[in-house]
């Protein structure tokens, strides 16, 4: 067996049982040249809109009286920091300009090689630099107006002077979604049974429980909270009456979260296939044992991650108890807001709230990650 390369247009041919045989070493790769010189252009103009953009932040800065070598350092940080963009844009224009020599020498598998590189280098640099202008036209916000939105939402003293008592006032919504969340659980899980309950016998059971998660699921949560915290005190029931506005919103939130999570149990039981529900009464299981040892505990692993997904709705639902009077977080907030005529303190609050949300959040990415990794398995 021979291989003979010398032939035109870049295919050998193989020599095999005294006969030759010619196959195509394939097309050669698109010129990528273009995506280079678009990544190159689009991170030099970033970069030196980024340098602008940093110029007036120094000179904004120090017009407030909050210049100074450490703002400086930072600034100048930032200003080399930006500079990384280049590097993709750079490695994407000589790869390119390799792929162009490879496919001179007739080196195809170099050739594509390089070519692949130069587009990875340049989605890099573009991406980077959408990011990177997203940020810019932020930073140009905060600055429009000669720093109004920075001093209407972002006044550092006012922030700083105001979080210790915002903080405390914040336990109130922490005390409110974590008794909730507990009562949420319990009577969710009660209405999907209810829903659920099979034969002629459980239909007033069934429609009663459909009649209140189709109610409560279109009942906006402020209303209900509305309701429940001025009415109930109207009414002069015992006990009722006389609960504090916490314990209002606590019900009010139970009953509204109650239906969507009864919604989510009710999927998850019926995600459970019947057989598994027959074996159980095959080996004289009642129903009740049958949803409380073989059902419940399967289903209730598939739908924690939409179940933590309404938790993290309900916690921020519960800055709406503003309505009834408790001093929560936000309400503390509109007061000092209001005291000093700026909204610094509500996005103390808003950032109080995305610190406890955004760890559950991805929490919630890992545990589909890993229930779909154990579905494939």
């Amino acid at each position: 067996m021979s291989v003979n390369t010398d032939q035109p247009g870049g295919k050998p041919t193989l020599g095999l049982l005294g006969g030759e045989r010619r196959w195509s070493a394939g097309a050669p790769p698109k010129d990528a040249t273009s995506w280079a010189i678009t990544a190159l252009i689009v991170s030099v103009i970033v970069t030196l809109v980024t340098w602008k953009t940093l110029r007036d932040m120094y000179a904004a800065l120090g017009s407030v009286g909050a210049g100074g070598l450490i703002v400086a350092g930072l600034l100048i940080l930032l200003g080399l920091v930006v500079l990384l963009l280049l590097k993709p844009a750079v490695t994407s224009w000589r790869q390119s300009v390799a792929a162009k020599q490879a496919l001179a020498a007739n080196d195809l598998i170099a050739a594509r090689t390089a070519t692949a590189v130069v587009r990875d280098s340049a989605y890099s640099a573009l991406g980077y630099g959408a990011v990177t202008v997203i940020l810019l036209a932020a930073a140009q916000f905060l600055m429009a107006n000669d720093l109004a939105v920075s001093r209407t939402f972002l006044q550092v003293p006012l922030i700083i002077s105001s979080f210790w008592l915002i903080l405390k006032a914040f336990w109130i919504n922490i005390y409110i979604f974590v008794l909730a969340e507990i009562l949420v659980l319990i009577w969710g899980l009660i209405v999907a049974i209810a829903r659920l309950i099979p034969g002629e016998a459980g239909r007033p059971v069934r429609l009663i429980a459909t009649i209140y998660t189709d109610m409560f699921r279109g009942l906006p949560a402020i209303i209900n909270i509305y309701l429940i915290g001025f009415g109930i005190p109207l009414t002069g029931l015992p006990y009722l009456k006389d609960m504090a506005p916490e314990s209002y919103a606590i019900l009010a939130l139970t009953l509204t979260y109650g239906a969507y999570v009864a919604e989510v149990y009710r999927a998850g039981i019926e995600s459970i296939h019947r057989s598994q529900v027959s074996a159980a009464r095959s080996l004289g299981l009642s129903y009740m044992q049958t949803l409380r040892y073989v059902v419940v505990p399967q289903a209730v692993r598939r739908i924690i991650p939409p179940l933590l997904n309404d938790f993290i709705g309900l916690q921020k639902d519960t800055a709406l108890v503003n309505v009834i009077g408790s001093i929560d977080a936000f309400n503390q907030a509109r007061i000092i807001g209001a005291n000093n005529f700026n909204l610094s303190p509500v996005t103390t609050v808003a950032l109080l709230f995305i610190v406890i949300t955004i760890p559950q959040a991805r929490f919630v990415d890992k545990m589909l990650e890993r229930e779909q990794r154990r579905m494939h398995s």
